[in-house]
């Protein structure tokens, strides 16, 4: 097995590509090792010292590092958690009876449920597949009083290009697509 890395826009992650399925449908992020219970993957890899976050995408893990940690030498024990995972054959996730993160349906007004689903078409369609590109997830959280609430995952959380990204970018095309959007917040 062949597992290439690549960086992302975040110095503090690292997007791993197993060349195999991580992740069938949805998103997984897990911040820290509680909350990796889910996964034995993000389990393994929060072993690791100076590791601090897994976020796992349909084709990629993102793993995000401590400030004092350096990649050159945390790299190849990540690499190692991820071949012995897949070699194991162990699931990814075990079953809660949910989906991880996938892009859930958020909190709004029933009035304007029309305009988020153009709002979640857009992000689908057009955000979600370019964040992925760089080891990240955006999941919708709330539509209210022309505001749209939206949470960053993976390479995106905490990334300094994060703030651009959502202003600039997304805010700017929905605004464009969507006339009721007025502004787009981040939600920690």
């Amino acid at each position: 097995m062949f597992i290439q890395t690549e960086p992302t826009p975040n110095p503090a992650t690292m997007k791993f590509l197993p060349g195999d399925t991580v992740l069938a449908s949805g998103t997984a992020n897990f911040t820290d090792a509680e909350m990796a219970r889910r996964s034995p993957l993000a389990e393994r890899l929060f072993l690791i010292d100076g590791i601090s976050g897994v976020f796992l995408g349909s084709d990629f893990v993102t793993v995000t590092k401590t400030d004092a940690a350096e990649w050159q030498l945390l790299k190849p024990s990540v690499l190692g958690v991820i071949m012995e995972h897949y070699v194991a054959g162990v699931p990814m996730l075990i079953s809660d009876g949910g989906d991880a993160d996938a892009a859930a349906g958020g909190d709004f007004d029933e009035a304007d449920a029309e305009v988020v689903d153009q709002i979640k078409e857009l992000l689908d369609t057009r955000v979600r597949p370019a964040v992925a590109q760089d080891g990240g997830d955006i999941i919708f959280h709330g539509f209210e009083n022309g505001i749209v609430l939206l949470e960053m995952h993976g390479a995106c959380a905490g990334c300094p290009s994060s703030t651009a990204t959502l202003k600039g970018g997304i805010e700017n095309m929905l605004r464009h697509y969507v006339p009721e959007v007025l502004e787009v917040r981040a939600v920690y």
